[in-house]
C-alpha cells in the first residue's frame, strides 16, 4: 500500500503556533523593548493563531511562556542574546502583530518575521558613529562646555561608537566592549586636548572635566527607562533584570573611564557655567537638545521621520526644564515636569505618524539623563572618595526617579491598557496608534496587486 499522509496532531499544531510566538517575542526583546510590549504583541499573534490564552514571564533575555489551546497547553523557554536597541525593527514587529488576522497560520507568521529579520539597518557606520558624535558633542555643550570641549567630545564618542560596534561584531563579551569603547573615546579626547594647544590660537585649555561627555554614548538609555516602565506595573522579573543590566553598563564604562582618568592623573569633576546671555543660552540649548536627540535616535537605528519628531519633543521639553532650573525651580519638580511633556507628547505624535511611543520618547529623554553625574559617582566610588560619589550619585538618582515619575504618569493618562493591573495578554485594549498602524497596513494590502 502507498503510504498516506497523516494529519497533524493537535500537540503538534499547538507547538507550531507556539513556536511562532515565542519567536515574536524573542525578535521584540532582542530589539530592546519592555517586557509589557513584548507581551501585548505575543498576545496579538497568539490571538490570530487561535490560542485560547498566553501566560508569559519576560526578562533581560529570557521567556517563559505558556500557550493554552482548550485543554492542551504547552511551556517553552527561549533565551535570547545580550539586547541591543533597533527602533526600525520595533515598528516593524509591532505592524506585524497588529496585521495578524484570525486564520492566518504559524508558516505565516514566520514568512511575515523572516522579512522583519532581513531588513538592513536603515544607516551605515559612519552615519551611526556621526549620530554618536553629535549627541556627546550636544552633551558636552548642555554640561557647561565650550566649542573646544564639544569638538573634542564629538570626535572622540565616533571614534568610540566605531570601535563598539566593530567589537560587538565579533562577539566579545558586552561588559568588555564597553569598558573598551569607553577608555577609547576618554583617550581620544585626551589627546585632542593635547592636539588643540598646537592651535595657532589655542586660547583657554580644554577642560579635562568635561572628557565624561565623550563616553555618553554609552547611556543605556533604553534599558532603564523600560526597567522604569516594567516596574511601574509591578513586573519585576523583568524591571529588576534591566535594572541590573544598566547598572552593569554605566559600572563597565566607569572602569573604562576610571582607567585613562587614572593613567593621566585626572578628575572628573565639573565644567564651570557658562558665561552666555540667558536668551543666547537657551536658543542655542534648544538647538543642541534637538542635535542631542536626534544622534541618539540614529544610533538606536530610528527612521528619520520619527528621529526627527523625537529631536523636537526632546528640545522642546529638556529648554523648557532648564529655563525653570536656571530661574530657580526645584530641579526634581521641573525633571518631572519635562518628562510628562515628552510622554504626552511623544503619545500624541505616535498616532500621527504612527509609531510606536518608545521610539519616540526614549530619545527624547535620554539628553536629561544626569550620565555625567553618574560616572563622576562610580570614578568616585572606584577612587575610594565616598563624599564625592554620594554627592553624585544622589543628584543622579534623583533625576532619574523625576524621569521615571513623568514618563510613568503620562503613559497612565493617555494608554488605556496601563489602567488594567493584571492585562489578559491575547485580549489586549487597542490605542488609537495602533488602530492607524492597523489601517495603513490594510490598504497597504488592498493596493498591492494580486498575483
Amino acid at each position: 500500500m502507498p503510504p498516506t499522509e497523516s494529519v497533524p496532531s493537535r500537540d503538534s499544531a499547538l507547538a507550531e503556533k507556539s513556536d511562532a510566538v515565542c519567536r515574536m517575542g524573542a525578535m521584540m526583546l532582542a530589539s530592546g523593548t519592555g517586557s509589557y510590549r513584548v507581551k501585548a504583541a505575543m498576545g496579538r499573534v497568539a490571538e490570530a493563531l487561535g490560542i485560547d490564552q498566553l501566560d508569559a514571564q519576560v526578562s533581560l533575555n529570557e521567556i517563559v511562556a505558556t500557550t493554552r489551546s482548550g485543554k492542551r497547553f504547552r511551556t517553552q523557554v527561549v533565551e535570547v542574546a545580550a539586547p541591543s536597541v533597533n527602533a526600525d525593527r520595533i515598528s516593524s514587529l509591532l505592524r506585524v502583530s497588529l496585521a495578524a488576522r484570525p486564520g492566518i497560520t504559524a508558516a505565516d507568521l514566520h514568512h511575515n518575521l523572516d522579512e522583519v529579520e532581513q531588513r538592513r539597518p536603515l544607516y551605515s557606520l559612519p552615519v551611526v558613529a556621526l549620530g554618536a558624535a553629535t549627541a556627546c558633542g550636544a552633551f558636552a555643550f548642555l554640561n557647561n562646555g565650550r566649542w573646544q570641549e564639544c569638538v573634542a567630545a564629538g570626535i572622540a564618542a565616533g571614534l568610540g561608537k566605531v570601535v563598539q560596534v566593530l567589537l560587538n561584531r565579533q562577539r566579545l563579551n558586552h561588559l568588555a566592549v564597553v569598558a573598551i569603547a569607553a577608555a577609547t573615546a576618554g583617550l581620544a579626547y585626551l589627546l585632542l586636548a593635547q592636539a588643540m594647544l598646537l592651535l595657532p590660537h589655542p586660547g583657554t585649555p580644554i577642560h579635562e572635566a568635561a572628557f565624561t561627555s565623550a563616553i555618553l554614548f554609552l547611556i543605556p538609555g533604553f534599558p532603564l527607562v523600560t526597567a522604569a516602565l516594567d516596574l511601574a506595573r509591578f513586573d519585576f522579573t523583568s524591571g529588576v533584570s534591566r535594572l541590573l543590566y544598566a547598572g552593569l553598563i554605566t559600572l563597565a564604562a566607569a572602569v573604562g573611564v576610571w582607567i585613562v582618568a587614572a593613567g593621566f592623573g585626572l578628575t572628573p569633576g565639573e565644567v564651570p557655567p557658562s558665561n552666555l546671555p540667558l536668551l543666547g543660552l537657551a536658543a542655542l540649548q534648544l538647538v543642541a537638545g534637538a542635535l542631542g536627540v536626534l544622534g541618539f535616535a540614529v544610533t538606536f537605528n530610528t527612521p528619520i521621520a520619527v528621529a526627527l519628531t523625537a529631536a523636537g519633543i526632546g528640545a522642546v521639553a529638556n529648554t523648557g526644564r532648564l529655563i525653570a532650573m536656571n530661574s530657580g525651580a526645584n530641579a526634581l519638580a521641573a525633571t518631572v515636569a519635562a518628562t510628562t511633556v515628552v510622554g504626552l507628547l511623544a503619545g500624541w505624535c505616535s498616532q500621527r505618524l504612527p509609531a510606536p511611543r518608545i521610539t519616540l520618547s526614549v530619545p527624547a529623554v535620554l539628553i536629561m539623563i544626569p550620565g555625567a553625574a553618574a560616572y563622576r559617582a562610580l570614578v568616585a566610588w572606584i577612587d575610594r572618595d565616598p563624599i564625592t560619589a554620594l554627592a553624585n550619585g544622589s543628584v543622579a538618582l534623583g533625576i532619574l526617579l523625576a524621569m521615571v515619575i513623568g514618563l510613568v504618569l503620562a503613559r497612565m493618562l493617555t494608554d488605556p491598557a496601563w489602567t488594567s493591573p493584571t492585562p489578559h495578554w491575547t485580549r489586549m485594549p487597542s490605542t488609537r496608534a495602533q488602530q492607524l498602524i492597523l489601517t495603513e497596513e490594510t490598504a497597504d494590502d488592498e493596493s498591492t496587486p494580486s498575483d
